[in-house]
């Protein structure tokens, strides 16, 4: 059978779903001729869709398609009322009204249907998951939901305010345009040092990358290991010290530790020839350097967080290149250093788009944190971008006061040679797994060459980093002593999978310490033998810290040292620049 070039073919697709008006008078109204026959505005598509999709499976598809829509017009016309099994229909508005309710339902369908379509387009693995992708994102921007003329929520309160909410709603929109972005959280609510990022300390250390904060002790005695935290660059720090009661930093400062975190400057057009060695060197090694002098230890606990992770891990096999291994044991918290499966992003990287932002960024300049932003709001769109324009367009509504969501919206640049060599290493080429193949600050790096207990942990429904990629560097880091590693898998997303306080003893998370010959070696296998344990996770890794924490000594009384003097309190002034 003959295919069309799958580059191509996902490309038109992304292209045929960027105007609604093409699209939405058919996917809220079924047809008894499935899209792309007669004067359907889908007429063409199906062709390509047929010309890369099994004819029987093509056929199956149809005829489910129009078995289930001649289900739904007889329904119709009885007044039989469709249940509605999606939460962007749950309000009694859209069952109370009939042609709200069919509208939904047919939009159901025919979401279904193309969906089906996109799933059995025969496809390598990464073509695939582009029109998956492409189709998702054209099915979830025309939902009924989306437009005023077809939600009946929003129309009703647009009569029960006498159009305020309507009125209300324009100016939300307006304001969100020259925000250049959609409100998701009362921003006004929030002040980073105020309310957000709250831990008190001191910054002991800054150069033209990052401040380095040293903690305020919780506890008369702590651990002699001090324990530093790099979280990613891609965002803020203070999403690991969000108010008291969310607050990572506070709880591990509370259980007996001498905390450090790295502050990454929020690069300007200073910083537009920063390069990935500069992150790994410059950052993440001199904060090692600064903790160990400041603490008076030889080794420190090393910590990162997503991105912040791979350049720990990178920093690490670095100076193991060069003869030392500083860290008492290293944690990683969703993770990526083995990039086989980078779940949904794999469709925003391949040669082309790499190539592309190498040619205008490469040799200088900034990733704006507004593209990046976007670009992660685009992977759940219902939740993070459709949402809010029911809620403050279409109703008129403010949104909620929410500590995460502004973190969220508080977005940072990224250097351009140093976001282009990111993607080319790890995302497309994948590197950083196969000892040798990279140099990095002059010395070629070595996860496996790492000397240090490691403590790993994946979200079991994270999007950005898999639970199951991030469970993968369990085989690259102590591969002559595997029972040095541990992994604990935790419940929810990249970052509410995170950000999961003890206190409130929420969700659960899995382990799996068997050991020896028993001890898993895939990911499937490990969480086939796993127990699931009901709350959070963070106390497994304070027991792990403890362990490897030494013995138990006076805490600091002062900040920094006479070379190191504190400069101003915590978070920083770097924490608090906003992107261009």
């Amino acid at each position: 059978m003959n295919m069309p070039d799958p580059q191509a073919f996902a490309t038109s697709w992304m292209n045929q779903f960027t105007d609604p008006s093409v699209w939405q008078g058919w996917m809220t109204m079924p047809t008894m001729t499935p899209p792309g026959a007669g004067s359907n505005p889908l007429a063409g598509v199906l062709k390509d869709f047929g010309a890369g999709i099994a004819p029987g499976k093509l056929e199956s598809i149809r005829d489910d398609y129009l078995r289930k829509a001649g289900q739904l017009w007889q329904d119709f016309i009885s007044g039989k009322s469709p249940e509605l099994h999606d939460k962007r229909f749950s309000s009694s508005e859209w069952r109370e009204h009939p042609m709200s309710a069919f509208s939904a339902a047919s939009y159901l369908l025919n979401s279904e249907f193309m969906l089906a379509l996109a799933e059995a387009v025969e496809a390598g693995p990464r073509e695939k998951q582009k029109i998956r992708f492409a189709v998702q994102q054209m099915v979830d921007a025309m939902s009924p939901a989306n437009f005023f003329a077809t939600n009946p929520e929003a129309q009703k309160k647009l009569l029960e305010t006498k159009g305020e909410s309507l009125t209300k709603g324009l100016a939300n929109m307006l304001a969100d345009i020259q925000k250049g972005r959609i409100s998701q959280s009362d921003e006004s609510a929030f002040e980073v040092g105020r309310n957000v990022g709250t831990t008190p300390g001191k910054v002991v250390f800054e150069n033209e990358l990052f401040q380095l904060i040293q903690y305020t002790p919780g506890t008369a005695t702590v651990k002699a290991v001090p324990l530093l935290m790099i979280p990613p660059c891609i965002n803020k720090f203070y999403i690991l010290d969000l108010q008291p009661e969310n607050s990572l930093v506070r709880y591990v400062v509370e259980q007996g530790n001498t905390v450090f975190m790295v502050s990454w400057r929020n690069p300007d057009r200073s910083l537009g020839n920063t390069s990935w060695d500069d992150y790994v060197e410059t950052g993440a090694i001199k904060a090692i350097e600064v903790v160990r002098e400041i603490s008076g230890q030889d080794k420190t606990h090393v910590f990162g967080f997503c991105v912040g992770g791979t350049i720990a891990a990178t920093a690490l096999a670095v100076l193991a290149a060069r003869g030392q291994q500083p860290a008492a044991s290293l944690s990683l918290l969703t993770t990526l250093l083995d990039f086989s499966d980078t779940g949904v992003l794999e469709v925003f990287v391949d040669e082309a788009q790499v190539a592309l932002r190498e040619q205008t960024l490469g040799s200088g300049g900034l990733m704006p944190g507004r593209d990046l932003a976007t670009t992660f709001s685009a992977l759940r769109p219902n939740d993070l971008v459709w949402n809010y324009v029911q809620q403050n367009y279409l109703k008129g509504k403010e949104p909620p006061a929410f500590d995460l969501l502004y973190w969220n919206a508080d977005s940072t640049n990224l250097p351009g040679p140093m976001f282009c060599w990111y993607l080319r290493n790890t995302y497309l080429e994948n590197k950083l797994k196969v000892p040798g193949a990279l140099t990095v600050c002059g010395v070629p790096v070595d996860l496996g060459k790492i000397d240090a207990p490691v403590f790993l942990y994946g979200s079991k429904e994270d999007h950005i980093v898999p639970w199951e990629a991030a469970f993968a560097s369990m085989s690259l880091l102590n591969p002559k002593n595997p029972k040095a590693n541990r992994y604990v898998l935790g419940a929810s997303g990249h970052i509410a999978g995170v950000i999961n306080p003890a206190s409130k003893n929420k969700r659960s998370y899995w382990v799996n310490d068997k050991g020896g010959k028993h001890r898993p070696k895939t990911a499937e296998a490990w969480f086939a033998g796993a127990t699931e344990n009901k709350g959070s996770w963070w106390p497994e890794w304070a027991k792990f810290l403890a362990e490897n924490g030494g013995a138990d000594v006076p805490a600091p009384t002062a900040f920094g040292t006479e070379k190191y003097q504190p400069t101003e309190d915590a978070p920083g002034r770097y924490v608090k620049a906003r992107a261009d």
